[in-house]
């Protein structure tokens, strides 16, 4: 028996978590697991009503569960930016969600807008860190000659910024990137340790030619932990380059691993090589804590309550989940009934097909138990 929460969210959110769990259920039903669902009413409509986003007593109880199954975030009736800083990014850091994974594989019956490229050339994994970098909030916006003091508070450091900024503008904006020896050394061990369960090699993206000072200890510490890995092969990207190759050769890629802000962007890149957002799932795992899965896309609220939303990607973050607790047979079989559907063109509108949402998820369901 496995008790994982949930959060449906916004939009779409309620309707494509429905689905997955209805997966995830089939998955359990033939390789003898149980779920038990614990349902959170956390997104835009508590927030209207209460004005709470996430509480003291939301966050103890989420962690008691080693997983989180996410549906969506956001709703045109609250400013962007405030559902989704304060729930879904609050989740990550407080549980200290330090790797984002993200598969980048192109499913058969996908079609793909890189020319002459199929299923076997598009199967490789993004782990992105995800709590430093320049998403950590360290900046301001100041007026001319203003003098401050900036005094940065995690788990791992505290570090304390004087900054006399004197400029010929009117007004200037800064945003600082922090990258700690133990943020990135951890990252680099979750990504080794992929790599030697895969093809064995390991790419590194950074901007180290031009931010030296923060990308330069990332290769550092890259390089050092590469010495523990003799049977990992290793080599290092440009994030501008690695945008490049993604395009042209993405077969030559196994395991990438970026800081923050690069995983950020190369990752939608990933999405639309692997056939678009629809198919796009993602982790926040923290591998000794509270872990996080949901899809990447939006929450829709246009498309809310007409049936018609594509659960794949949802359907595809279960399929991580259970990987993460343990269920890799499990795991496998998802990802192989989601296949089977898109080939018997069992999806929906946005894809070429005719399935409504519950449809879709019903009958990835039915295929689980056919295998």
């Amino acid at each position: 028996m496995y008790k994982i929460a949930t959060i449906g969210g916004d939009g779409i959110g309620p309707e494509i978590i429905a689905e997955g769990k209805k997966v995830l259920d089939a998955a359990g039903e033939i390789f003898n697991f149980d779920i038990e669902w614990v349902d959170f009413d956390i997104g835009a409509k508590r927030y209207l009503s209460t004005g709470n986003l996430l509480t003291e007593e939301d966050l103890s109880e989420l962690s008691k569960f080693k997983a989180i199954y996410f549906g969506a975030i956001g709703d045109e009736r609250v400013k962007p930016g405030i559902l989704e800083k304060g729930i879904l990014l609050t989740i990550r850091f407080y549980f200290d969600q330090y790797v984002n994974l993200r598969p980048i594989k192109l499913l058969k019956g996908v079609e793909t807008p890189l020319a002459n490229k199929g299923p076997k050339d598009i199967d490789f994994v993004v782990v992105r860190e995800n709590t430093e970098d320049f998403y950590i909030g360290i900046g301001s916006r100041f007026k001319k000659n203003q003098k401050t003091e900036l005094t940065v508070e995690r788990e791992l450091y505290s570090i304390k910024f004087g900054l006399d900024i004197n400029s010929d503008a009117d007004e200037i904006a800064y945003q600082i990137g922090v990258i700690s020896r133990e943020g990135a050394q951890r990252i680099f061990i979750y990504a080794f340790d992929l790599a030697q369960r895969r093809k064995r090699k390991l790419t590194s993206v950074d901007k180290a030619n031009v931010l030296s000072d923060i990308y330069g200890l990332w290769r550092e510490i890259f390089t050092e932990t590469a010495k523990v890995y003799p049977n990992v092969t290793t080599e290092f990207n440009y994030v501008d380059a690695i945008t490049m190759w993604f395009v042209k050769n993405p077969e030559w890629f196994d395991v990438v691993v970026t800081p923050n802000m690069f995983g950020d962007i190369i990752t939608d890149l990933g999405a639309m090589i692997q056939g678009g957002l629809g198919l796009a799932p993602g982790g926040n795992i923290n591998p000794k804590g509270t872990s996080m899965f949901e899809p990447i896309h939006g929450s829709a609220p246009k498309y809310k309550g007409l049936g018609v939303a594509n659960p794949i990607a949802t359907i595809w973050a279960g399929s991580l989940l259970l990987d993460h607790i343990g269920e890799h047979e499990a795991a496998s079989a998802v990802l192989g009934a989601i296949e089977r559907s898109i080939q018997n063109s069992i999806i929906t509108k946005d894809m070429g097909g005719s399935a409504n949402t519950a449809r879709a998820g019903s009958y990835i369901a039915k295929n689980i138990r056919r295998s």
